[in-house]
């Protein structure tokens, strides 16, 4: 077994192959390539919880799960929100074959699901992208929407100004041809946006129909449990809706749940999943007034596949701790 640190998880997987990844994952989820057991989630005291995602693929054949704890606190003090751990096996005799850090692993994969969803729904000019949330995942947003779109201006927002500004400052010295500001106003940084990204801890609405821009793609990261929600009823009726998993979206999406419940919608409303875009039998943006959104909620199939390919380039490369289990 191989254990791997963040920094070779970092190492082995820029965004641009945690892109290609993650896309190939989605196409097999909606042609039923993989076993996705929905994930289970128990709270462990206040706004915290802990999850737990198995799943397997086909091809590459292999299975495995994640743990990862979810703590919305934590960058406040200096650590991720996202801990745990990713546990790989292969499929020949049920061996684990790695372990890493989840945290990283968990920040890419769901930015590169967010740049499969953009290169396949936004439009091909978008140079405006809003970001809502100034934590890791935004950091990961950004890199990741640069580099399927040809991105000019940035707008970061959140509700603590100094963070913003932090990010900002960290960012433009990151990306110094960017044009890239901050501030605490939603909707003047959604207004006209070409790409909007929310990626906040929020379990109420942050991000609100009045707000949106026509033709603006969305992509809407944050509230991962069916109690909370970024995004109110009005956007979701707005909105031509995308997928990682059906079965996922009409069991954990707060605001699509609700908004059947309630007989605002039904889920036809939901268009289809993106791997079924990337495959061709479902449509994408139809015009360029739409307002097309993709529904992320994570699935272990984008795990799966970043991890077995970190798996197979540690070996290549002979990074990693061994440890003999046996």
């Amino acid at each position: 077994m191989i254990v791997l640190s963040n920094e070779d998880v970092a190492a082995l997987l820029p965004i641009e192959t945690a892109i290609e990844c993650v896309a190939a994952a989605m196409k097999a989820v909606s042609s039923g390539k993989t076993e996705m057991p929905l994930r289970s989630i128990m709270p462990v005291g206040g706004p915290n919880y802990f999850g737990m995602m198995p799943g397997g693929l086909s091809d590459p054949a292999c299975y495995g799960i994640k743990l990862v704890s979810l703590f919305p606190g934590n960058p406040d003090h200096g650590y991720s929100s996202h801990q745990g751990a990713m546990v790989l096996f292969e499929a020949e005799h049920g061996s684990v074959v790695s372990i890493m850090n989840a945290g990283l692993l968990t920040a890419i994969r769901t930015a590169a699901a967010s740049a499969v969803a953009t290169r396949e729904l936004a439009r091909a000019n978008a140079s405006v992208l809003t970001i809502v949330g100034n934590g890791e995942q935004a950091e990961h947003h950004l890199e990741a929407m640069v580099t399927v779109r040809p991105v000019r201006q940035v707008r970061v927002v959140g509700r603590r100004a100094p963070k913003v500004s932090a990010f900002v400052d960290a960012a433009q010295k990151r990306f110094p041809d960017l044009d890239i500001n901050g501030g605490t106003d939603v909707a003047g940084a959604v207004k006209d946006a070409d790409i909007v990204c929310t990626a906040t801890a929020s379990p109420d609405p942050v991000l609100f129909g009045e707000m949106v821009s026509p033709g603006t793609h969305l992509n809407i990261v944050g509230a991962s449990i069916p109690s909370k929600r970024e995004i109110d009823s009005a956007l979701v009726l707005r909105s031509r809706i995308y997928a990682d998993s059906r079965a996922s979206m009409f069991a954990q999406a707060g605001e699509v749940v609700d908004a059947i419940k309630e007989g605002l919608i039904e889920e036809t409303h939901v268009r289809g999943e993106i791997g079924e875009v990337l495959s061709g039998s479902v449509a994408g943006r139809g015009n360029d007034e739409e307002i097309t959104l993709y529904r992320s909620l994570g699935v272990i199939a984008q795990d799966l596949a970043c991890a077995g390919h970190v798996t197979a380039e540690a070996r290549e490369r002979g990074m990693g701790v061994n440890a003999n289990l046996d």
